[in-house]
């Protein structure tokens, strides 16, 4: 069963500045994606390949997926990573997991392999340079799990300009002693119902149920338990640009979506010119 209501696909464009970007840098163009949940209920078919032909319109230098391939059982990667491959072979394309993408028994090992077979190089607490050696591209295992390491950015020289990868943007709020001049991140899948006048209707509703009784947040009741509640802790990050400390944070809507579905909060692509 596919959620309720979606939306159209969104592109949603901005400018960031980078301090030190070289001026062969200037004017670079990121393509971000996130969130695909390719199980057979969360994304339809029709989504992928619009967000597919749209990417390669916005002629990217470079495109990222921030996580979230598939959702449970790892087999979807397979054809979703099929109908990538030509994007992967157009574009400079890379990757980091999200806590889906390690939920299943083998399952990292599995996307990981999928991924790198057509051409999409998978970062997990690494460091490369997809666009010169004056511009580091940093992505971070995922914040779920032990092997998360923001001390990674040790490894960098202050003054050379950053791009982190990291799937759940409460991973922002551990990154504020270093630089990082763009964070990328999805998880949120910018809560899913929007509201005028209201807003993120989930972060709202994660802070009532604290002040819900502890038998009702230690039950198995969906949306009121603590595991339904743990998905992120900065609900007012869930979406769009954020300054965090000294550091700028971009959460992307994603593309999959789980029931009922999106209200106000389509699918996004996200298309980043540096300046």
């Amino acid at each position: 069963m596919r959620p309720l209501f979606v939306g159209p696909l969104t592109v949603e464009t901005l400018e960031v500045p980078i301090r030190d970007l070289p001026e062969r840098l200037q004017g670079t163009v990121i393509v971000q994606l996130s969130d695909f949940h390719y199980d057979g209920k969360c994304l339809a078919e029709k989504t992928l390949a619009d967000a597919i032909a749209t990417v390669s319109t916005l002629n990217p230098d470079l495109i990222v997926f921030t996580g979230d391939f598939i959702t449970a059982e790892p087999d979807p990667i397979y054809p979703l990573a099929k109908q990538l491959s030509p994007l992967a072979k157009a574009f400079p394309t890379y990757a980091i997991l999200g806590n889906h993408d390690n939920y299943w028994p083998m399952a990292r090992g599995i996307v990981t392999k999928a991924l790198i077979d057509i051409n999409i190089r998978v970062l997990w607490n690494q460091i490369d340079y997809p666009l010169g050696n004056d511009l580091a591209l940093v992505g971070l295992a995922d914040y779920y799990n032990r092997d998360f390491t923001p001390t990674v950015l040790d490894q960098l020289p202050t003054t050379l300009p950053r791009i982190v990868l990291s799937h759940n943007p409460d991973t922002a709020e551990h990154m504020m002693p270093w630089r990082v001049d763009l964070q990328l991140s999805g998880h949120t899948h910018g809560g899913q119902i929007i509201l005028p006048g209201i807003g993120n209707v989930a972060r709202h509703w994660f802070q009532f149920r604290k002040r819900l009784p502890t038998i009702l947040r230690k039950s198995n009741i969906p949306y009121l338990s603590d595991k339904c509640a743990s998905v992120v802790d900065h609900w007012e990050w869930a979406m769009g640009l954020h300054r965090v400390g000294q550091n700028l944070l971009y959460v992307n809507r994603g593309l999959g979506s789980y029931a009922p579905g999106r209200l106000f909060c389509n699918p996004e692509i996200t298309a980043i010119t540096l300046v």
